[in-house]
């Protein structure tokens, strides 16, 4: 099935920057495709992680910190005098995108096909899970009830006078034990790789060392918890050490979802983000990136908004100089 419409504007991804990118740009009186995700998308979704948000004005009591004011955005945009300019594709997500000339030729989940001008890509990413007893599905619990989390900036602050273990292994995982460190001198501090080899360099072990945190190489054997992970007791390790923990951080990498934009040949970072320029707009023209998958960014809803709403405004200039240009060439005939 074919939709020969050329649709303006089309967002891809339902998050913070996905629906933020749709709330600018029917209000820039736009119309605009969007594809939300699908269940199966949503499932792999950084927001399954994230219940309440601390970090942004206002969303302090939301149960789900992103997807309820997100939905909330939505329902308000249905209500509005903007209804019709936004055509919701809900449930569905996008599967193959291509590009002939200046249109972009999109399929969805269920096969169907649309053509759009311009894309704002916000699929986003997941956070790498530790295997613990084998699964991943071990932490659920925990990372729902957030004493094991995941972002330095959204959730440091949990870990003011809580014993606190950091699972990785990288120099990443490192930094973020010395800045916790540094910010809030938590009574006690590890980090647990979980059976990988350490990888830290020379000054950063020093520095480790000297602010006390130590560092297991042991395989987690088993989380110590109650109350389906609200409360976290600690972690033994295969060597018999048990360690005593309140609240942990995981930081052992990024899933990007940049799927779509390797279709597109546009331009990858070396971790696979997506570059862009300082509006949004990858190496494919017309191809915007906005949230957590563009290159450079940091990874928080409130600089999702921002990148989605610099896409938005700057598609909106070209459509309307495209409207202009078209309507005095018009006049001058």
């Amino acid at each position: 099935m074919i939709s020969e419409k050329i649709y303006p504007v089309c967002v891809i991804g339902g998050g913070s920057a996905g629906t933020m990118a749709v709330l600018r740009t029917v209000l820039n009186n736009d119309e605009c495709l969007f594809f939300p995700g699908s269940p199966k998308h949503k499932k792999k979704s950084r927001a399954l992680w994230v219940r309440k948000v601390e970090n942004v004005p206002a969303h302090f009591n939301y149960k789900k910190g992103i997807e309820e004011p997100n939905a909330e955005t939505l329902k308000w945009i249905d209500s509005s005098e903007f209804k019709n300019k936004l055509i919701n594709k809900k449930n569905k997500g996008v599967i193959g995108v291509r590009k002939e000339g200046e249109i972009f030729h999109l399929t969805d989940t269920d096969g169907t096909s649309y053509l759009a001008r311009f894309i704002i890509l916000c699929t986003g990413v997941m956070d790498v899970q530790p295997e613990i007893q084998g699964s991943i599905e071990t932490v659920f619990d925990y990372a729902n009830a957030q004493t094991i989390d995941y972002c330095l900036i959204c959730d440091g602050h949990h870990v003011l006078n809580k014993k606190t273990a950091v699972i990785g292994h990288d120099t990443g995982a490192a930094w973020i034990s010395i800045m916790l460190h540094e910010r809030y001198d938590p009574p006690a501090l590890s980090i647990i790789t979980n059976g990988q080899k350490s990888s830290f360099d020379a000054d950063t072990t020093k520095l480790l060392d000297a602010y006390g945190i130590q560092v297991h190489e042991s395989t987690v054997t088993e989380i110590i918890g109650e109350e389906k992970g609200k409360i976290l007791k600690g972690f033994v390790l295969e060597d018999g050490v048990t360690i005593n923990t309140d609240i942990a951080f995981v930081s052992m990498g990024m899933i990007v979802y940049n799927e779509l934009a390797k279709q597109l040949n546009a331009e990858l970072d070396v971790r696979g983000f997506v570059k862009t320029d300082v509006n949004g707009e990858s190496s494919v023209p017309g191809l915007f990136v906005a949230g957590d998958l563009r290159a450079n960014m940091r990874k928080q809803i409130y600089t999702a908004w921002d990148s989605a709403v610099s896409a938005a405004i700057t598609i909106n200039q070209k459509l309307r100089v495209s409207k202009r240009e078209s309507y005095l060439k018009a006049l001058s005939k």
